[in-house]
């Protein structure tokens, strides 16, 4: 009779830390203000015509949105024109960014790393975990590993079965 073997869980049992981006994912919906919809003959803003858009604009539609300001067409865009937009979201968006989707989310998650204390990641074996549910910008794993990286014994990514190594501190 064979004896039977126990079987371990390597990955559970190694000193790994995973670190998931996912975790920084602020919920909420994501919407786009594109000013090209208040040009005049979309070449040309206006100003009365975006102040009167400001005054008839249900704003509090935008509560606790996370909200990109920008425009799409080749039009110039006077700089006041996004602040007023601004501060009439201000009383109900969650979150405003000046860009596309794609660079609110950026920043949404470079703010979401500002607030982490690196410092307990010191001397760790560290697994950035690279299968995520919610869309990660590149930037959040750039900015992850450069923080981590004068910290870590060592920085790997993927899942801690699979993984791809990046960094190891030379002892001594």
């Amino acid at each position: 009779m064979a004896e039977e073997k126990e079987i371990i869980n390597k990955v559970a049992s190694s000193s790994l830390i995973t670190f998931d981006l996912e975790e920084f994912y602020l919920p909420g919906d994501r919407v786009l203000i594109d000013l090209k919809d208040q040009l005049f003959q979309g070449m040309i803003l206006r100003e009365k015509d975006l102040r009167d858009f400001i005054k008839v604009n249900d704003w509090s539609a935008y509560r606790d949105k996370l909200v990109a300001i920008t425009c799409s067409a080749d039009a110039v865009i006077p700089t006041w024109a996004y602040m007023l937009i601004t501060i009439a979201l201000k009383p109900y968006a969650k979150a405003i960014e000046f860009g596309s989707l794609e660079k609110l989310e950026e920043k949404l998650f470079d703010d979401a790393l500002e607030k982490v204390d690196w410092e307990q990641f010191r001397n760790s074996k560290i697994v950035v975990k690279g299968c995520s549910k919610v869309n990660v910008p590149a930037s959040a794993y750039v900015k992850t590993v450069a923080k981590l990286q004068p910290l870590a014994a060592s920085l790997m990514f993927g899942e801690a079965c699979s993984t791809v190594p990046l960094f190891k501190r030379k002892s001594g």
